[in-house]
């Protein structure tokens, strides 16, 4: 049921960010559709970040190390594009964008997750 939790809080929050940020954009908008395209941009996100998200940590480690953990902001950023390229529908236009937009779904993931 937390997992479901999250899922609707990231989903929101990606609606938020496509709303908010003119480099972010979900087809169908504010509407059922859009919201169900946002769960669908949630789910693939805890995908990638599951899967993908910890190799790519483990090679950055020095680098993330060396900026202080600044660099785990590119990898989320990162995370995010590649999403970007695997559903259809969610579109990012560059990669400041991107970089803005995964810094405000972070900040929601953590929220949703504070009580675990």
């Amino acid at each position: 049921m937390r997992f479901l939790t999250r899922l609707v809080i990231v989903a929101l929050a990606i609606l938020a960010v496509a709303y908010f940020l003119p480099g972010v954009r979900i087809e169908g908008g504010m509407t059922v559709d859009g919201f169900l395209l946002a769960l669908l941009v949630a789910l693939v996100l805890a995908v990638v970040n599951t899967v993908i998200r910890p190799i790519i940590a483990f090679f950055a480690f020095p680098i993330t190390i060396i900026t202080l953990g600044l660099f785990n902001f590119v990898i989320n950023a990162f995370m995010l594009i590649l999403v970007d390229a695997l559903v259809a529908g969610f579109t990012i236009d560059s990669f400041t964008s991107a970089l803005i937009g995964s810094v405000i779904i972070s900040v929601a993931n953590m929220i949703a997750s504070a009580g675990d």
